[in-house]
């Protein structure tokens, strides 16, 4: 490709005053003739400049996609942790719920049991003092002795007894229904 006399002014006047040069393939198809140096120099000195701008494109080019490749594996990275998170907090979650149920179970248990205890510590109490009470009565029946008194106070002592053992068993049963229902 031949250029006039007039884009050859052109292009140097361009060169010099603004600093832009021709890019591209198109210094490749560029006929220079062989007597005009200045234009050889211009030309030569545009390959110079294409070269290096492409040598710093390719750099570029380079370093974004070793970078994008670095991003990749650090966002494969973060999603396989992320699904390790995910399976940690759920058997984390599991657990803490399996510690609460045994927890739960355990404290049914000791109320349970510690209910069991104070029941059968009233019923012996109630059941002993019952008992002594009947045997004094019977010894003081059989010993021919006025019992009129002792009849009364043998006779209160049961209803004292029958009416304290319900209500401690009320109340047992009052505390057990309270905390299932607080829980």
């Amino acid at each position: 490709m031949n250029v006039t006399r007039n884009t050859r002014n052109a292009l140097i006047q361009i060169s010099k005053q603004n600093k832009v040069f021709l890019e591209g393939n198109i210094l490749k198809l560029i006929r220079v003739d062989d007597d005009d140096d200045e234009f050889k120099e211009y030309l030569k000195e545009c390959k110079r400049r294409d070269n290096t701008s492409r040598k710093k494109r390719l750099d570029v080019t380079k370093r974004v996609q070793s970078q994008n490749k670095q991003l990749e594996t650090a966002a494969k990275e973060n999603e396989t942790l992320m699904q390790d998170l995910k399976v940690a907090l759920n058997e984390a979650e599991s657990l803490r719920d399996e510690a609460v149920e045994d927890l739960d179970i355990l404290q049914k248990r000791t109320q349970f049991e510690l209910i069991g205890l104070i029941v059968r510590v009233a019923l012996i109490i109630i059941v002993s003092v019952g008992a002594l009470t009947t045997i004094m009565y019977l010894v003081a029946l059989l010993s021919s002795k006025d019992t009129t008194i002792l009849g009364n106070a043998w006779s209160n002592m049961f209803g004292i007894l029958l009416t304290n053992s319900f209500s401690i068993i009320g109340t047992i049963m009052g505390v057990k229904y309270a905390t299932e229902k607080n829980q």
